[in-house]
């Protein structure tokens, strides 16, 4: 088990905030973290990883990381930490970036064949795409065999394609490392693919907590179905106002009453539900 109670002063996104968060989370799980930016998402996992100071206490088993007399060095907390920005040493070939952690040829051999890196690992960070880049990346971090994984959007930067195949290699290792891990994401079909629990910060507080499948598909009132998304514009066609809406990476556009037009302004964060009428999937 491990056991988080931690609190601390931030500025968020609505100015000063206090990121309090108690979460007690099964050792092997697989834990997504979302909100808005600005929630405390990132802070959370840096106070994990020892780079940040905090109130409060950290347990991970029966070894203390954090309370009022200890606080444990980063290389001491058994932590892997997956950045948005690869962070590899661009001077090492990528056998070279996992030795530098821990001299387990084996081991790195094992991880580049499980991420299908094996041929490239004598080519140099540059020469690399960024799907393949972010693989030693997480290759890296398992190195270590860590009691938690620590990932912050590490696949944000990547197209479609790259993520879905990156985020089932992700699965693998997890599954095979059963590693704790806690990744940050504003991705719905990411979290809910990987992640067998999702928690929701809101300005430092948990206000959501439960499977992927309950906090993620969690609808209101009759509708079928809602997504979240952006306002871009309102437009007037003919006696019909039409909501130009950006969800995910899609464009939609809805039909709005002109009452609900004159409610609504550009850039606003708007739920779109399904009620009346049956979608189609093709």
């Amino acid at each position: 088990m491990i056991k988080i109670d931690i609190q601390k002063m931030l500025h968020g996104s609505n100015g000063q905030m206090n990121l309090q968060v108690d979460l007690n989370i099964n050792e092997g799980d697989f834990i997504a973290l979302a909100g808005r930016s600005g929630s405390g998402k990132t802070t959370l996992l840096r106070i994990l990883a020892g780079l940040e100071n905090a109130k409060g206490e950290i347990k991970v088993g029966e070894e203390t990381w954090q309370d009022k007399l200890t606080c444990k060095a980063v290389q001491k907390r058994g932590i892997g930490f997956v950045f948005q920005d690869y962070a590899l040493f661009p001077n090492m070939s990528v056998m070279e970036n996992l030795l530098y952690v821990a001299k387990d040829r084996d081991l790195a051999k094992h991880l580049l064949r499980l991420t299908e890196l094996e041929e490239l690992q004598n080519r140099m960070p540059s020469t690399l795409s960024g799907g393949q880049q972010q693989r030693v990346s997480l290759c890296r971090a398992l190195m270590k065999r860590p009691k938690m994984l620590l990932m912050d959007e590490p696949l944000s930067a990547l197209d479609p394609s790259m993520r879905a195949k990156l985020q089932q290699e992700i699965l693998l290792l997890h599954r095979e490392f059963e590693t704790t891990t806690i990744m940050v994401s504003h991705d719905p079909s990411e979290m809910y693919r990987l992640a067998n629990r999702v928690v929701v910060l809101e300005n430092g507080k948990i206000t959501q907590d439960g499977s992927a499948k309950d906090v993620l598909l969690k609808t209101s009132g009759s509708q079928k179905f809602s997504f979240e998304g952006e306002l871009l514009d309102i437009k007037k066609v003919d006696v019909i106002y039409i909501a130009i809406i950006a969800i995910g990476q899609q464009i939609v556009e809805v039909v709005v009453s002109e009452n609900e037009a004159k409610s609504l302004h550009v850039g606003q964060i708007v739920r779109v539900g399904t009620k009346a009428f049956a979608p189609t999937i093709s």
